[in-house]
């Protein structure tokens, strides 16, 4: 019954460790709390665009990868692609912005 426990025991820590190292992060990958830390960024960085009267959210696309924003899209006027970018930059998390948004 013993060496049948410690094979139990065993084979319990090898699936533990590899369960553990599937969900750790790499250069190119997310780890699972940076994904959902990255979809609540996201979120909060949409509704702040959404918030702000003078753009128009549905032409800007938000992307975030390890607290770094990335904004794609288009707008009409040159500042409000100015303005996109500073909200960004204003929400809770945001590392670094990249603002590809673009003037129509």
């Amino acid at each position: 019954m013993t060496i049948a426990r410690r094979f139990a025991t065993m084979l319990f820590a090898a699936s533990l460790v590899a369960t553990v190292a599937g969900c750790a992060s790499t250069s190119t990958k997310e780890g699972t709390g940076e994904y959902v830390d990255d979809a609540v960024i996201t979120a909060k960085v949409k509704a702040s665009i959404f918030n702000e009267p003078t753009l128009k959210s549905t032409e800007i696309n938000v992307e975030t990868f390890k607290g770094a924003v990335q904004l794609s899209g288009f707008v009409a006027q040159p500042q409000d692609a100015v303005k996109a970018g500073e909200l960004a930059r204003g929400v809770k998390g945001v590392m670094t912005v990249k603002n590809d948004v673009r003037v129509k």
